[in-house]
């Protein structure tokens, strides 16, 4: 097992890149956001990766920090998530994105990486929902959660404005006032988003 891979982008291809560290060529499959397809050959990296060995495949996937790939790790513990399906999660938002819409049960976000189903969007927000709370300070955001009454009419109100649920429910939990109406706390998390 490798735990992290250090040394010079030598070859880009769809979905990875070649990484020459003392002599030898490490294929490692990569998100398509990743920071590393922007490197030159020149540069050195530091590539944090996971190592996964099937019966018929063995195969290396490179994160360029330690969040990215414990999120990766924690995905493929979901039962129908394997490492590609992991890897199309990263590829299609920012890890702090990823993790708001598990934490504020965004499923239709989810769904926007390929070969990610309804269903399997779901199983994710149930199964993970408890655990990205802990990584990367988002239990602060997640004790403000709107959880029921006006706040969750708010919601619904800037969804239908076009908001994925993990960014109304991000915006509403930054407003600590209570007992307010739909109307106002809609107004006021429109506010927040003029900034």
């Amino acid at each position: 097992m490798f735990h992290y891979i250090k040394g010079n982008v030598t070859m880009k291809y769809e979905g990875g890149v070649v990484i020459e560290a003392n002599g030898i060529g490490y294929e490692i499959n990569v998100p398509d956001n990743s920071p590393v397809y922007l490197k030159d050959s020149q540069d050195t990296v530091l590539v944090y990766t996971a190592m996964i060995v099937r019966e018929d495949d063995v195969s290396i996937y490179g994160f360029m920090d330690k969040e990215s790939l414990g999120l990766f790790r924690k995905l493929m513990t979901v039962s129908g998530v394997g490492a590609k399906a992991a890897m199309a999660l990263l590829s299609a938002m920012p890890v702090s994105e990823l993790k708001k819409a598990i934490l504020f049960e965004d499923a239709v976000s989810l769904t926007k990486a390929n070969g990610i189903g309804k269903k399997t969007a779901q199983r994710i927000v149930l199964e993970l929902k408890d655990k990205v709370g802990t990584m990367g300070g988002l239990t602060e955001i997640s004790e403000h959660t709107p959880v029921g009454g006006s706040k969750m009419e708010a919601a619904d109100g800037l969804i239908a404005l076009g908001y994925s649920k993990s960014e109304a429910m991000e915006f509403l939990a930054q407003i600590t006032e209570e007992d307010l109406t739909a109307e106002e706390y809609i107004k006021r998390a429109l506010r927040k988003i003029a900034r």
